[in-house]
């Protein structure tokens, strides 16, 4: 992300702007006013794209989970089966916040994400309710049937396996001597 913006696409450069300043002095210093300095345009232009502070939040947590979903998605159409498909998701799902490691911040440091483990809410966020879908293709393939609870504790064991490896991975200052897709066993996200 850019300290300014340099003609391109405004909206986005303060979306960036926006996840930068909420990550390095929190959301409550976060303004219009400090996005449109950020990005050195005058304190109007962020006015064009949002009418207030809560618009812009809400576009960089669609923006973010657009782009999060996007790359979810794109892991798993060539995928052969649900197994292929939970591995494949997995390691996109690290490799998405190794890359940008701001929005892993942004998504669950800042912001709250609803997901109902043990029930079905469309209001989930989309990233687990995509999650929830190849989980339960996963246990028709295999014939398994699982009960309630069951489903409920494997669901957060696969969430939290993909989702601690990449909070190790965004911290600053951890570094491993290894590229970690190639030496972790993809089947450790799904046993």
């Amino acid at each position: 992300m850019s300290d300014s913006y340099h003609h391109g696409n405004l909206r986005q450069a303060l979306i960036d702007a926006g996840i930068r300043i909420i990550n390095e002095e929190g959301e409550g210093r976060l303004s219009l006013r400090k996005v449109a300095a950020s990005c050195n345009v005058s304190h109007a232009a962020p006015y064009a794209h949002f009418k207030d502070k809560e618009e812009l939040l809400d576009a960089i947590k669609n923006n973010v989970t657009d782009r999060f979903m996007s790359e979810l998605k794109d892991s798993v159409k060539d995928s052969s089966n649900a197994d292929e498909a939970l591995v494949n998701m997995g390691k996109r799902y690290v490799d998405f916040f190794v890359k940008n490691p701001d929005y892993f911040k942004f998504l669950f440091s800042s912001q709250n994400i609803t997901a109902h483990l043990g029930s079905d809410d469309e209001n989930d966020y989309p990233p687990f309710l995509f999650l929830k879908e190849h989980y339960l293709k996963y246990l028709k393939e295999h014939g398994l049937k699982k009960t309630k609870k069951e489903k409920e504790i494997d669901l957060l064991q696969l969430w939290s396996s993909v989702h601690g490896l990449a909070s190790i991975a965004c911290m600053s200052g951890v570094e491993v001597s290894f590229d970690w897709e190639k030496e972790i066993p993809g089947d450790i996200l799904i046993r």
